[in-house]
């Protein structure tokens, strides 16, 4: 085992709004014992993680309030500057990299305590895929959100929130009263982690695949998903054929082609990742277009000022839904007449937050764990790593104005 990586702590979340997920659950923990004898794992108390003390204590994890013998301490997201502690080691999520201008106190407070600092958000494997993230999760209960707006907008049966469902057994238990089933066309966006969350949550409804030709041409029976790829919703803007690598590797010169679909899709769902430098999906102008057929936009990437203009602002677990009003391209009341419906909650796993916890530990105990505990891949931790006891790693030099107490970071 690599000399100092020993002794670890999962912390308590003590971020504002509360954040009940956590890293490692009772489960993961027990099993983590078992695998490794030499690891010492504690468990800071928490009275608002998913997961209850009491769990931990029968899963045979012992609980500490004072972390300060860790050698490296895990959460999930940011501390609060006055908790970290000098010296240390963590693993988070820090959102540091891209200048985040509100987490430059943490990323300056960190610097200044000679912390180390790795970011989940980091971990890839050899061929730059990422080890750990709860992107499935968002997928699910964004799909979620936005059969519940349907239904909302349909005056159909209420359905229960995410956040008020135990687990996803009851969120696909909860979608059977979906209604209107045969207007229900949705048109998607994004085939990844997220998008393939979504799909998960959307065959619990026995909402079925249809092609992007048979939507295009009005075809498609309700109630429907039609998944868009590269090619299916962007064209090159000078007319050449569209080349999908290209476009990865620069979406610059090209053009949505979002709005035929919208003539038959009663649902947007967009679970994409998107590129600055590619063009926007939906603009204030596109949803003024006559013959729309959209009814809502469930936004699970939530780019404010990103992609897709309806995207006033995120909204919360606890309130998802506002309206769009497409002749002002302002904010109006969910449901008022001639509004679209937006969902774009920014933090939706943690709605769900002990499957979420459960999908996460999992990936951090089998493809984490053994590199820091020094029986795996070392030179994925020095990918993460933003900060090395207090100095930044050359690879985050760039961050250099951020860190620093006396510049203003661009």
């Amino acid at each position: 085992m690599k000399e100092g990586i020993r002794r670890i702590g999962i912390i308590r979340e003590r971020k504002v709004p509360v954040d009940r997920r956590v890293a490692l659950t009772p489960k993961a923990a027990r099993r983590a014992l078992a695998l490794h004898p030499d690891l010492d794992l504690v468990v800071e108390p928490s009275p608002v993680r998913a997961f209850s003390d009491a769990e931990y204590e029968a899963a045979g994890v012992r609980l500490a309030t004072d972390l300060g013998d860790r050698d490296l301490l895990i959460g999930v997201k940011e501390v609060p500057v006055e908790h970290l502690l000098e010296g240390k080691r963590y693993l988070i999520f820090s959102h540091t990299i891209k200048k985040q201008p509100h987490n430059r106190k943490l990323m300056q407070a960190v610097v200044g305590k000679g912390i180390t600092l790795m970011d989940h958000e980091l971990l890839t494997d050899s061929s730059g895929e990422r080890v750990l993230a709860f992107g499935h999760w968002a997928g699910v209960v964004g799909a979620y959100n936005a059969l519940r707006g349907w239904n909302m907008l349909h005056g159909g049966p209420s359905m229960k929130a995410a956040h008020e469902c135990h687990d996803l057994a009851e969120l696909k238990h909860e979608v059977l009263k979906l209604v209107d089933r045969h207007a229900l066309h949705i048109v998607m966006t994004g085939s990844g982690r997220v998008g393939q969350g979504a799909l998960e949550l959307l065959e619990a409804a026995e909402v079925q695949r249809r092609s992007p030709a048979d939507l295009r041409a009005g075809q498609a029976a309700g109630p429907s998903v039609t998944v868009l790829g590269t090619g299916d919703l962007y064209q090159r803007a000078d007319g050449a054929p569209f080349d999908r690598n290209a476009f990865h590797r620069d979406p610059g010169g090209h053009r949505c082609d979002l709005l035929p679909y919208l003539q038959h899709a009663t649902v947007y769902l967009a679970c994409h990742f998107w590129d600055p430098r590619g063009p926007k999906i939906l603009t204030h102008q596109d949803l003024r277009a006559p013959g729309l057929a959209l009814q809502l936009i469930a936004d699970v990437s939530c780019d404010v000022d990103g992609p897709i203009d309806s995207t006033l602002r995120a909204s919360t677990i606890a309130e998802p839904y506002y309206g769009y009003a497409p002749v002002t391209g302002g904010e109006v009341a969910f449901g008022a007449p001639g509004s679209i419906g937006v969902m774009a909650v920014d933090n939706l796993p943690c709605a769900l937050p002990r499957d979420a916890s459960e999908a996460f530990a999992q990936d951090l105990l089998d493809r984490v764990l053994p590199a820091l505990l020094g029986e795996g891949d070392d030179a994925m931790l020095d990918r993460a790593t933003i900060v090395e006891e207090g100095h930044l790693t050359p690879r985050f030099s760039h961050l250099e104005d951020y860190a620093s107490q006396t510049t203003n970071a661009h």
